[in-house]
């Protein structure tokens, strides 16, 4: 049996409806983004179609077992997401957090129900550097998968570089940090944890955080992903291909790891005109509306899991 895993940042998802606790109003559709309900419906048809293609390998099609999401605004969102959208008939349950992030942009995990039974979902608070502001909880899910083991889940979206690389590199290691106790809690309990770690984690590979997690055991299942229609990370800038999504994952998930690769169907890229190539096709430039996807590629990795007699 195959376990199939997303990770994918929505490039902020937000509904029409403004939240008087958060700072979303440049998402309204009289604010500096002009985010029109045809717009609304527009992304979240779109990043439903973009989770259905995820299921598509070499092998034949299913629809993905678990889905991490980044940059999604509230329940609203994701109620539409998973009722209403193109996605509606794949009968998705969810968890997210409810962050102290100002814009309230939270993370979440999408799950079928028919491969994954959710057992207990939590958020984990992580506290700001002094003069920093509030960034989002890491979201942590257990389940059963149809194989019968244990799965641990942790969605992360680790604070920005918007004010400075240097400036917030330790708010991220606060981030990995925190992840890091949960991992040796749930260790403790069972040393051989099947545990994934997914998100936007805002740093590279070669970073202090996925360093310090990489040596408490999380391998990166995605570093070197590609895809197949020239992406050779899940973000470009500038005409240079990286990556600051990862999916890390604990030694007996490794083990059971076939492969993982980036999702780029042509319909999610758009011709680079300045620097060559193509790139993400994403939803604005500054405030300027394109009408992509996204302009994060998904991750999708592939689990191979047995079932229990």
């Amino acid at each position: 049996m195959l376990l199939t895993f997303v990770e994918l940042n929505c490039e902020n998802l937000f509904d029409t409806r403004h939240d008087t606790l958060k700072n979303d109003v440049d998402f309204l559709p009289d604010g500096r983004y002009r985010w029109t309900p045809y717009r609304y419906w527009k992304k979240l048809n779109a990043i439903g179609k973009e989770i259905i293609g995820c299921g598509d390998t070499a092998g034949g099609w299913t629809m993905p077992d678990l889905v991490a999401l980044v940059e999604v605004e509230n329940d609203s969102v994701l109620f539409d997401l998973t009722r209403r959208s193109l996605l509606r008939s794949a009968r998705y349950e969810y968890v997210m957090t409810n962050s102290p992030d100002e814009r309230g942009v939270d993370v979440a995990l999408l799950y079928s129900p028919f491969s994954f039974s959710l057992l207990s979902s939590s958020s984990l608070r992580v506290e700001p550097p002094r003069g920093l502001r509030p960034t989002r909880d890491i979201l942590y899910a257990s389940g059963l998968t149809i194989g019968g083991d244990t799965l641990h889940v942790f969605v992360v979206h680790a604070p920005s570089r918007a004010q400075g690389e240097g400036p917030t590199r330790r708010y991220r290691m606060r981030v990995a940090e925190r992840i890091g106790e949960a991992v040796d809690s749930i260790r403790a309990v069972d040393g051989e944890a099947r545990i994934i770690v997914a998100g936007d984690f805002n740093d590279y590979t070669k970073n202090p955080p996925l360093r310090y997690l990489a040596e408490r055991g999380l391998r990166s299942a995605s570093d070197g992903a590609q895809g197949t229609n020239g992406a050779r990370g899940t973000y470009r800038y500038r005409g240079d291909w990286s990556s600051l999504d990862h999916i890390l994952v604990s030694s007996p998930m490794d083990e059971i790891l076939i492969d993982c690769q980036i999702y780029d169907a042509p319909y999610l890229l758009t011709p680079d005109e300045q620097y060559g190539g193509s790139k993400p096709a994403r939803t604005f430039l500054g405030p300027r509306y394109l009408g992509g996807t996204s302009d994060h590629l998904p991750l999708v990795a592939r689990f191979r899991i047995g079932i229990r007699k």
